[in-house]
């Protein structure tokens, strides 16, 4: 399938397709069998180059702008979405957004980052960066989950929290503290899905489940490849070798149990078959809520507690 966007180390797959499109475009009979082998070269070159990406590739992945997004994921996965906006105290912030839904026949809360998919609507949601208003908005949300007992179901994609001057004078920090405490005292079963960037505090404060999923070519870290290489190196042009040092990986970032499970994604990515990604997502949130299901909310409360207090511990059985 031809995209939009091509990143980079794409571009050997850009070629073929473009001739592939070049000799469709002409018709006949006769371009049928060396399309067909284009298409068998184009796969395999696909194949290939996605089977070997760096760190810094799966970064470029991540941030890939037709991935799938917030809304994409609630118009593939949820029915009756009803979105509940504001945080009682400030303002709305459309950088976080959740409500109530149904999941496969059940009813859920649903909470996520929307970076926006044009010039418009990145501005709008503010490139999916949320403020202390957002957070709260979350805040909200899961007192109202656990208030009703629903399953809250979050989707971390955000390049960290808003670091504006207005996000820290509304309290940025308390804001994100009260976000993960949230996550952690839930009565009820929470999910969440790092379906792109995971970055810092931002994705923190959502990501603080009873189960903890990552696609298989999403990012999760403290601080971006670009921000540390400025810190350590003062040239934010070697985020390359700071992505691969810093082990941000879905897959590096399993085997230290940081994330439960990774989310196989589509040969090329996320963006090259959304609607299979989506699925995909959708199935491993069903499977992670089933191994929850008649937890009591001690239970649950204590198996968030032992999940992450077990992060980085020695000899993990």
């Amino acid at each position: 399938m031809a995209i939009a966007t091509y990143l980079d180390f794409e571009k050997p797959v850009a070629d073929l397709e473009k001739r592939i499109a070049e000799l469709e475009a002409t018709g006949g009979a006769t371009v049928e069998e060396e399309v067909t082998k284009l298409r068998e070269k184009a796969e395999k070159q696909l194949d290939h180059i996605y089977t070997h990406l760096n760190a810094w590739q799966k970064t470029q992945v991540a941030r890939h702008p037709e991935r799938p997004h917030f809304m994409d994921y609630v118009a593939g996965l949820f029915e009756e979405f009803v979105e509940l906006a504001g945080d009682r105290k400030f303002m709305n912030d459309d950088a976080i957004l959740g409500g109530l839904a149904r999941f496969r026949g059940k009813p859920v809360v649903v909470i996520g980052h929307e970076k926006g998919r044009d010039t418009q609507t990145r501005l709008k949601h503010n490139f999916g960066m949320g403020k202390p208003e957002g957070y709260r908005k979350a805040v909200r949300l899961m007192e109202l989950a656990g208030r009703f007992n629903l399953p809250v179901i979050a989707l971390v994609d955000t390049s960290g929290a808003f670091p504006g001057k207005g996000g820290e004078e509304r309290g940025q920090a308390e804001a994100l503290a009260r976000a993960i405490e949230a996550c952690l005292t839930l009565d009820t079963p929470m999910i969440s899905v790092i379906v792109g960037e995971g970055g810092s505090g931002g994705a923190v404060a959502l990501a603080s489940g009873n189960k903890v999923l990552m696609m298989e070519h999403a990012v999760y870290s403290v601080i971006s490849p670009e921000g540390a290489a400025s810190i350590l190196f003062h040239d934010a042009k070697r985020a390359k070798d700071t992505a691969e040092a810093m082990k941000i990986t879905a897959q590096d970032l399993e085997k230290f149990r940081i994330v439960d499970a990774v989310v196989t994604e589509p040969m090329g990515g996320a963006h090259r078959n959304p609607k299979d990604a989506i699925e995909s997502v959708g199935d491993a949130i069903e499977k992670a809520l089933s191994t929850l299901a008649g937890m009591t909310p001690d239970d649950l409360r204590a198996q968030r507690k032992e999940r992450f207090y077990a992060i980085g511990r020695e000899g993990l059985a």
